[in-house]
């Protein structure tokens, strides 16, 4: 009885259809024109099976492997982080093409040698001031930004401008491309160092800040709008595709009317809400929906707050005694009233830690080892939304817990926050017991993956990169970088908006103020 081998079955019962008919006449015309023996004929029958079998195994691999290299069906670990984080996250190829608009250099690095050249000559450094060795040996655009916390923390303008001061050839990781000609931009970025000015004026005579005159803050910002008004860009988009760096909540608060339709960068939308509804108020309407006139997720991009806690590394991460810690004023306006009910419900609760104090180097120190060892950090509301709390929190390895209904926060859809953050409402977290017996319910595993996943996103808030002056390679997928991917994100909204802007007729209606998202 002949034995058939395995690779004759497969011919025989998968490949039949495609060669079977070629095969037996050319085996018979073999036979019969070389009258080959049953031996030759059974090598011949067998180097045929292979072949075929090399053929199926062509058309059913190829496909794959060639679909695979370009494609997602074996995706990379840089496809599957660049999915993870978005559109426009990971792709070398998509450039935000930016023109830095020519201002004055006193509106930036110029405030910061005045601001250092008057530090130097003060025997009493203003509140939160700290002497800073690096500003002793460096000089002009490479001087540190202030070391005062309640500056720093606003400090995104100085980081972002350093970045496009950089050489073109240590910019690897920034998806920005500093273009020389404005009608090549993207975007216009606008290097006004809107917060350092309007905190130099508020230590100098905090009183004359609501007023026009005898305000240098209101001078600069005067200057800083009306030239890039005069450009023949602003004339084209009506300002749409220009970018403003306004972290700090008062930053160009004279102008901001006029400015309206462009791009802002902030970290969260708490003094419009304060200006909003105090007109509001006023009129006798509710405060509980507000129309924003001025910001709007649609068009602006909230940035993160500059950290002013050290980062922990996670094997350095220790045993955490303290449930839930929370260092800060306990009276506040406005949406951080919840801060007194929370402190009154959560005091003397086992395991929690409420401590007043305000920015300091000694504050500093002391909310930096309660922070490294606590399992979760609180994170209320306060006169804005949000604070640099939240970002000491993430650096520290602390878990946070917000309370805080009307919080925005950065490089959403990029970030699931959820996976490293607790969020309760301020309804719920008011509760006698309710937040302690959440936190408390949480499992060791539960805990230990969130801190992990801490861990995995702090570069993505960090804003230094421990270049003099910030003038290097960013982090890459760091905060600088970041902030630049959700600019280009933003980049066809505005070109439709400009185009829109365009085909409207004089004499037409215009938008109503609430509209002006676009």
């Amino acid at each position: 009885m002949r034995k058939s081998s395995w690779v004759q079955d497969l011919v025989q019962t998968s490949a039949k259809p495609f060669h079977s008919y070629a095969f037996h006449v050319s085996r018979a015309a073999v036979l019969k024109s070389k009258r080959l023996d049953p031996n030759w004929s059974n090598m011949l029958n067998h180097l045929l099976a292979f072949l075929v079998l090399m053929l199926l195994s062509y058309l059913v691999i190829w496909p794959i492997y060639s679909y695979g290299s370009s494609s997602s069906i074996f995706p990379s670990k840089l496809s599957q982080q660049a999915e993870k984080m978005g559109p426009n996250s990971g792709h070398s190829e998509e450039i935000l093409r930016v023109y830095v608009a020519d201002l004055p250099r006193e509106l930036n690095y110029g405030l910061l040698e005045s601001y250092w050249t008057e530090r130097k000559g003060r025997k009493t450094p203003m509140q939160g001031e700290e002497e800073t060795s690096s500003a002793r040996s460096l000089t002009g655009d490479l001087l540190p930004y202030p070391e005062n916390p309640l500056w720093r923390q606003y400090s995104a303008e100085y980081w972002l401008l350093a970045d496009l001061m950089t050489p073109e050839e240590l910019r690897r990781n920034s998806v920005a491309k500093r273009v020389r000609d404005p009608a090549q931009a993207d975007v216009i970025f606008v290097p006004f160092f809107a917060t350092l000015s309007a905190e130099i004026q508020l230590g100098k005579a905090r009183g004359r800040f609501r007023h026009q005159s005898g305000n240098e803050d209101y001078s600069r910002q005067r200057k800083a709008v009306d030239i890039v008004k005069n450009s023949s860009r602003w004339s084209s988009s009506e300002g749409r595709d220009h970018v403003f760096v306004l972290t700090d909540p008062v930053a160009m608060w004279h102008v901001r009317k006029e400015i309206a339709s462009s791009m802002f960068l902030v970290v969260d939308f708490g003094g419009w809400y304060m200006e909003d509804a105090m007109k509001i108020s006023k009129d006798g309407g509710t405060v509980d929906v507000i129309e924003h006139t001025q910001v709007s997720l649609t068009k602006d991009v909230i940035v993160p707050y500059t950290h002013l806690l050290p980062s922990l590394h996670i094997l350095k991460n220790s045993t955490r005694d303290t449930l839930l810690y929370f260092k800060g004023a306990k009276h506040r306006h406005r949406t951080g009233l919840v801060r007194e009910k929370l402190w009154d419900v959560l005091q003397g609760e086992p395991g929690v830690i409420l401590e007043e104090g305000f920015p300091s180097k000694e504050g500093r120190n002391q909310a930096m080892k309660s922070m490294r060892t606590s399992e979760f950090c609180l994170h209320p509301a306060g006169d804005t939304p949000s604070s640099c709390r939240l970002f000491d929190a993430i650096a520290s390895l602390c878990i946070p817990v917000i309370v805080s209904d009307s919080i925005e926060l950065p490089f959403e859809g990029m970030l699931d926050y959820r996976q490293f953050c607790i969020f309760i409402s301020v309804q719920e977290a008011l509760q006698p017991k309710h937040l302690i017996q959440l936190l408390q319910n949480l499992s060791s595993e539960q805990k230990r993956q969130m801190r992990q996943h801490l861990a995995d996103v702090q570069h993505h808030f960090e804003y230094e990169n421990m270049f003099p002056g910030g003038r290097g390679l960013v982090i890459k997928d760091g905060a600088v970088s970041l902030i630049w991917k959700k600019i280009l994100q933003k980049v066809p909204h505005k070109q439709e908006a400009i185009s829109r802007s365009k085909r409207i007729p004089k004499g037409a209606s215009s938008i109503p103020a609430r509209c002006h998202c676009v």
